[in-house]
Formats: structure tokens, C-alpha cells, sequence
């Protein structure tokens, strides 16, 4: 999750204005990601605003990226209200309107990631990733031992995927 600057600086929010009949919610995000997630959540029907801060309260945009990718209703269930019916429901609405790619290249490119090396090619990234997917490990588990494993650009998917099973080993 992403904290807040220290007392005194600034932040900028992004912001949603959800009007109904009887109200005017306005709720913020630090991150324009998160507020893409959000909208993309609530598009959803049967997940209003409230669903969709209990779902980004227990996972992460990339986490829950993920974990709609590789169809992990479980994951998803595990936040407060949603059942596994919606995050099922959740997974087919949302798994064409995601891109594990986004993610990767993102990660790759932000330069405070530290778990991740900058240099790193998103394209060894997710072979990786796939890798573990199909040895059947959970796709935020991979993806987390992956951005653990802090390889050097120059390292081939193999041993990216050693040092990401390493990882998941000493978990």
C-alpha cells in the first residue's frame, strides 16, 4: 500500500464523486492507478464504492490485476462483503479490461520500486511469472517472488525463476 507523504508536504489525490439520490461521496486515491482500479470495480454490477474500497483494503491494484488474470476468486473473496459468487462474477467482467503487461511495465519503469532492478525487461518478468503460474503457484504469489528475487538485467528467464523459487522456498 501506498503511505502518505510526511506531515507538512504535499499530495495530490485523485479524486471520485459518486452522486445518488440521497448522497454526494467523494472519495480519494494517491495513486491514479488505484483510482482506474476503483472506476473498474464499481463498473461492476452488484459492486458499489463500499465493495470496491473493502476489495482495494485487501489487495493491491497489481495484486488484484493478478489475481482477476489467472481467475483467483479466492484471493479476491477474501475481502470483507465480497463473496465468492462476485469475485467470481468480478474475474469474467474484468479479465478482458486488464493487462498483466501494464503491471510489469510499470513496475520496471517506477524508480522507487525497490524490490524490483530498474534495468529489468518486463518481457523476462512475466515469462517468469507465467512459469510459476504453470507450475502451479497463485499468479500474485509468482509475481511477488519474482519482484523478491531482484535479478540483473542481464539474467535470462531461468535464472530469474531460480531465484524466484528460492524465494518462495524460504517463505
Amino acid at each position: 500500500m501506498t503511505m502518505l507523504p510526511a506531515m507538512g508536504e504535499q499530495v495530490k489525490i485523485h479524486t471520485y464523486l459518486n452522486v445518488k439520490e440521497d448522497a454526494m461521496q467523494l472519495y480519494g486515491f494517491l495513486t491514479r492507478d488505484d483510482l482506474h482500479i476503483f472506476r473498474l470495480l464499481i463498473g461492476v454490477s452488484g459492486i458499489g464504492p463500499k465493495g470496491g474500497l473493502s476489495i482495494l483494503s485487501s489487495l493491491s491494484p497489481d495484486d488484484l490485476r493478478f489475481a482477476v488474470l489467472s481467475g483467483d476468486a479466492k484471493a479476491i473473496s477474501k475481502a470483507p462483503g465480497i463473496g465468492k459468487k462476485t469475485a467470481e462474477k468480478l474475474i469474467i467482467e474484468l479479465k478482458d479490461k486488464l493487462r498483466i503487461e501494464d503491471t510489469l511495465e510499470r513496475l520496471s519503469d517506477t524508480p522507487d520500486a525497490a524490490d524490483i532492478h530498474p534495468g529489468i525487461s518486463s518481457a523476462n518478468q512475466s515469462e517468469a511469472v507465467q512459469a510459476l503460474v504453470a507450475l502451479g503457484y497463485g499468479s500474485t504469489e509468482a509475481l511477488k517472488a519474482v519482484k523478491k528475487a531482484n535479478p540483473d538485467p542481464e539474467d535470462s528467464v531461468e535464472t530469474i525463476l531460480k531465484a524466484a523459487l528460492k524465494q518462495m522456498i524460504s517463505l
